[in-house]
């Protein structure tokens, strides 16, 4: 059996009046959301309006100034082990001097796991991101998707039932982000994960997502969150000509211009 699929289903999150605030500066205020279990929901919002920091909020890498995050019945007070992280910057997060699948079987030390078993798991990954020929070589060697594509694979390696992901497409060409989409879209309804995912993208948050949470103001706060009504499977084409789509795009981008 591929080590993915044993990944049971993800537990729900919620935010309750979530605060975050750097000295005098208020960021985020009474921010109030869930995503439920085996959701994709994407955060939208003006450049600079907090998006970054609710992320980081939610990864438990960053002290809130008020309210909470639970995961299931425990209340996140630090990174935890059911949270996966993908950044935008893949190259500046995997380690140039390990082959591809030492990066994605890096994180898995701290488990104490034996090696042989940390090799087995990342390899089963890397298939899952279609990547098994290139355990052998270094980030260097491959492309900007493919390094995107070994980054997923390495948050999944550790077991995320939740995966956090910041602008992972934006440094990516226009036919590899398109592709990374979908393969994303995939990996999730196989194996019922969540995915929260930031963007600057409107079209990439439709496209991608069961609900659209639109971040504005200062400081920020959740102005309006949008069902995406496109049924489970997702083609760039056909979805994107639906009128659901437009419909559901123009109601974000006037959202976020205050229109």
């Amino acid at each position: 059996m591929n080590a993915m699929n044993t990944i049971s289903k993800a537990p729900r999150m919620q935010v309750r009046n979530l605060s975050k605030s750097y000295g005098a500066m208020e960021i985020l205020k009474g921010i109030n959301l869930e995503v439920a279990p085996g959701e994709i929901v994407s955060i939208v919002g003006p450049s600079g309006v907090g998006k970054t920091t609710l992320l980081r909020s939610l990864s438990g890498l960053t002290t809130l100034t008020g309210g909470e995050i639970t995961i299931g019945s425990d209340v996140v007070s630090g990174p935890v082990s059911e949270i996966g992280l993908v950044f935008q910057d893949y190259r500046g997060s995997l380690m140039p001097w390990m082959r591809t699948l030492e990066n994605v079987a890096f994180p898995l030390q701290g488990k104490g796991m034996p090696r042989a078993r940390r090799e087995e798991i990342a390899r089963s990954c890397l298939a899952d991101v279609g990547l098994e020929h290139a355990a052998r070589q270094y980030p260097w060697e491959l492309s900007g998707g493919m390094q995107q594509r070994v980054s997923i694979a390495r948050a999944l390696a550790y077991d995320a039932h939740i995966l956090l992901m910041d602008e992972p497409f934006g440094s990516l060409d226009a036919q590899t982000k398109l592709v990374l989409e979908d393969l994303v879209i995939a990996l999730q309804r196989r194996l019922g994960i969540s995915v929260i995912l930031v963007t600057h993208d409107i079209d990439e948050a439709v496209y991608m997502s069961d609900r659209v949470v639109v971040l504005n103001g200062k400081p920020a706060n959740v102005i309006d969150v949008v069902d995406v009504d496109l049924g489970r499977e997702r083609d760039q084409i056909e979805t994107k000509s639906d009128p659901k789509f437009v419909q559901a795009r123009n109601r974000v981008m006037r959202e976020i211009m205050g229109k």
